[in-house]
């Protein structure tokens, strides 16, 4: 059936004007501290850290004493990590955790000499006169501190409280979180005590941060944590991936080569997906004419370039990044047109290599990205990886989840200014493959694994609409999962705290399992998965499912969203690839009985957006326009004399003609808002718990509201436009027909939501704010990194259930008329 998704999405950049722009600071506080008995009790709890700490410090021919000592300080609720440091004095927070509570618990690194400066600072809060305010000297910085006690390894471990080695003298590979700069340090103690640490091809570097992963044992590192403060935090450093297979199908080679001859392959320019995985059989029929030899790689040139996996992962990723689920196509007999071809990298060894090897997938990922553009560094291309850490919840940053960061944003070790921002999209993980029924747990107790966290990745989960089992000997069997719901082998955020992005971001066919009539078994059959290329000559065709094939599926949307439209950023490419999503209606059943923002919001940690479409994510259609834009902002501002400060913001004027909307008047219309920029990702050192301390820069949208003058919006949403910027607006709050509202787009740097009313409510809704919000670059970065331009796309559609109704013709009338931009 003809698509009706023929016509071009509108560009609106031109319908943008920029203004300084000033943030609106937050209020915030704990309860009110009895002076005395606050300040008495800090007083003795720092004085026995101090003393118990120096009798603590280990001593150890081989190591030069520390001039200082690490407390574990623990924060009030909210409290920024570094409130009690004191640069000058060299007193720092490094390693930060939260409490069950919510409050932060930092490791606190106090200089010998600067212990008489902390100490008058508490006594100075006890005894001091009282400020013009009514306060105590150094208020907020005393009345922060809920404990203070002398630093353990735990205050150090930012990883999975369970994960830490128990083992005193059992060998364990660690990352150590290094303050940058001071290598040469952590180094240095390393070979004083014959730890091996990992090349520089196995470490990460970050703004502020080096991670080196390093073999010891735990009492060995314990030695290292308190004989330098170069040490910022330590976690686990070995990872284990966990690769998603199928079961194998019998052989249809005669099927194969029929459809190869059929098939229109694409020229040697064409974008490509680069799947990171396994390896690649290049000699498949349906892969040799789209992968090229010299576009096969390997990490270590001594893996080779094929795939090595006995059921051939990295062969049936490709076959579904190119072709999809060949189901359809082996049965079909016209032309197969393709508009993207493949490249393979192998990231994991075959067996023979070292074991031993620190198993590092951050390097290892950011080195398989470079190969290829190394090779052919003008071709377009989209990452796929469905690698992850096995049973380890992403709900943090990761090392590794930061190098994926760091690759897509182009600013990883190697890239220069010039550097391309990259798509990249990873599988969110898959449940256990549990055969005992009893063993099933529901999927949000099983969290979204490392490195599907990373902010600026797209992030792949699992639906299903394979419901019919037709595997012989299987009568009486049920599907375990309706069509249309969560795939039983999606993973999901519900878990995870309320600012951790918001993951997966899109749902694909992933497969289904099978329950046995008595409720005794659950199978994982052929005709419940997804059918791809093999690596077996004599079986080139196998059953291939869970969120593997739903990642390498949404590549290939993405490649062909990108061949139609090479001018597209990735930033645009990923918000086309979620605006275009849509919940399947068991999704929107849900969605309906959950009436808060809240309940809805868990919703989409579990379903993502839904699940995309090629045709809206390319084209428009006369009911369901997209009006789109790629800029750049400045986000902050850093001038002599001036300081750091926020820098501007954007007005768009939107072109919805107002004669429209009140002919339309009470017709059901929806308004959905996609707003995708990256990150310059800046893990350690608080970033673990605060957001605005691991991204750069964050933007956010801001639709004028009903009734709202265009200056009442412009003071609402910028403190520059108001006399008083400390003052917040008024501002009437009638924004109920969001989904989900602002408190639930805040997290990542990706955000969607849809309003849905009548058309008439739309009525001089035409002005949308770009703007930004705090990151580390602001107050962490030097005067050139503050002033960067940041990119970012934005896509707008307004779509009528009515599929008679054309929205697209008075849009367009408008717009060739000239739109007047009112900002």
């Amino acid at each position: 059936m003809p698509s009706r998704f023929t016509l071009p999405h509108i560009d609106i950049s031109a319908y943008s004007a920029v203004q300084p722009y000033t943030g609106s600071g937050s209020g915030g506080g704990g309860s009110p501290r009895e002076r005395e008995e606050h300040g008495r009790r800090v007083q003795n709890e720092l004085r026995t850290a101090l003393d118990l700490a120096t009798q603590q410090r280990p001593s150890d021919e081989r190591l030069e004493p520390l001039p200082g000592v690490f407390l574990e300080v623990q924060l009030t609720k909210g409290t920024p990590p570094d409130a009690l440091d004191r640069k000058n004095d060299g007193i720092r927070a490094a390693a930060v955790n939260t409490t069950t509570g919510d409050e932060r618990v930092i490791a606190l690194y106090v200089p010998d000499a600067a212990r008489a400066v902390f100490e008058a600072v508490v006594e100075a809060y006890l005894g001091g006169e009282l400020t013009r305010a009514g306060n105590p000297p150094h208020k907020a910085k005393v009345e922060a501190i809920e404990a203070v006690r002398a630093a353990r390894l735990a205050t150090f471990w930012t990883d999975e409280p369970a994960a830490i080695p128990a083992e005193a003298h059992a060998e364990f590979w660690w990352a150590l979180w290094c303050i940058k700069g001071r290598e040469a340090e952590v180094e240095d103690i390393c070979e004083r005590l014959q730890v091996r640490t990992a090349g520089d091809d196995k470490r990460l570097v970050f703004p502020e941060i080096t991670v080196i992963p390093a073999l010891a044992t735990r009492t060995t590192i314990e030695l290292m944590l308190f004989a330098t403060s170069a040490i910022a935090e330590i976690r686990r450093a070995s990872d284990n991936p966990a690769f998603f297979v199928g079961e194998a199908r019998e052989d249809q080679r005669e099927w194969v080569d029929d459809l190869a001859g059929r098939i229109v392959w694409p020229g040697s320019d064409a974008i490509a997906v680069c799947v990171l995985d396994t390896g690649a059989n290049r000699g498949h029929p349906l892969l040799e004419p789209a992968l090229a030899t010299t576009d096969l790689h390997a990490i270590n040139a001594g893996w080779g370039t094929d795939d090595h996996h006995r059921l051939g992962h990295g062969t049936s990723m490709a076959s579904m990044s190119l072709h999809g689920d060949l189901t359809a196509a082996l049965a079909d007999q016209g032309e197969r047109i393709l508009s993207h071809r493949l490249e393979s990298v192998k990231v994991l060894p075959p067996a023979g290599f070292d074991p031993n090897e620190p198993r590092s997938y951050g390097p290892v990922t950011q080195a398989a990205i470079a190969r290829p553009e190394i090779s052919a560094p003008d071709r377009l291309r989209v990452y796929c990886m469905a690698v992850t850490n096995l049973d380890v919840s992403g709900s943090i940053p990761s090392a590794w989840s930061a190098a994926v960061d760091q690759a897509a944003a182009g600013t990883m070790p190697g890239d220069d200014e010039n550097a391309p921002k990259r798509l990249i999209l990873i599988s969110g993980g898959n449940t256990p493959d549990h055969i005992d029924f009893g063993r099933i747990r529901p999927q949000d107790e099983h969290p979204i694994e490392d490195p599907a966290q990373a902010w600026n990745a797209l992030t792949v989960g699992g639906y299903t609409d394979l419901i019919d089992i037709k595997d012989p000997s299987y009568d009486g069997w049920t599907p375990l999962a309706g069509a249309g719901e969560l795939s039983p082998h999606s993973r999901t955020s519900v878990t995870w705290p309320s600012n951790a992005p918001i993951k997966p971001e899109l749902v694909l066919e992933a497969g289904n399992r099978a329950v046995s009539a008595d409720r005794t078994e659950v199978l994982t059959l052929p005709s419940l998965g997804l059918l791809a290329a093999g690596n077996d000559p004599t079986r080139p065709l196998v059953s291939f499912d869970q969120t593997s094939a739903a990642t390498a599926q949404c590549s290939r949307l993405a490649a062909r969203v990108f061949a139609d439209h090479p001018e597209f950023w990735p930033e645009m490419v990923r918000g086309l690839l979620v605006h275009s999503a849509e919940w399947t209606v068991p999704m929107l059943a849900e969605f309906s009985a959950r009436a808060s923002k809240r309940e809805r919001y868990e919703l989409v940690r579990k379903y993502g957006y839904g699940v995309p479409s090629y045709e809206r994510a390319t084209a428009s259609a006369s009911n369901n326009l997209a009006l789109f834009a790629q800029a750049e902002i400045q986000p902050f501002r850093f001038e002599r004399g001036d300081g750091r400060r926020y820098g501007d913001c954007h007005y768009y004027t939107l072109p919805i003609p107002p004669r429209m909307l009140e002919e339309l008047e009470n017709e059901p219309v929806e308004l959905k808002i996609t707003l995708s920029y990256f990150v310059d990702p800046n893990p350690g050192l608080g970033a673990n718990v605060d957001p605005q301390r691991y991204r750069s820069h964050g933007l956010r949208f801001d639709l004028r509201r009903s009734n709202e003058s265009i200056e009442e919006f412009r003071r609402r949403v910028n403190a520059a436009e108001r006399e008083d910027p400390r003052r917040a607006a008024n501002g009437n709050n009638d924004d109920n027909r969001w989904l989900l509202g602002p408190q639930s787009i805040a997290a990542g740097s990706l955000h969607c939501d849809v309003w849905t009313g009548p058309a008439i409510e739309l009525l001089r809704r035409d002005l949308l704010c770009i703007k930004p919000v705090l990151g580390w670059c602001r107050e962490r970065s030097a005067r050139e990194v503050c002033n960067r331009q940041r990119r970012y796309a934005l896509i707008v559609t307004l779509k009528a259930a009515n599929q008679e109704i054309d929205l697209y013709t008075p849009i367009q009338s408008l717009i060739e008329t000239g739109v007047e931009v009112v900002v």
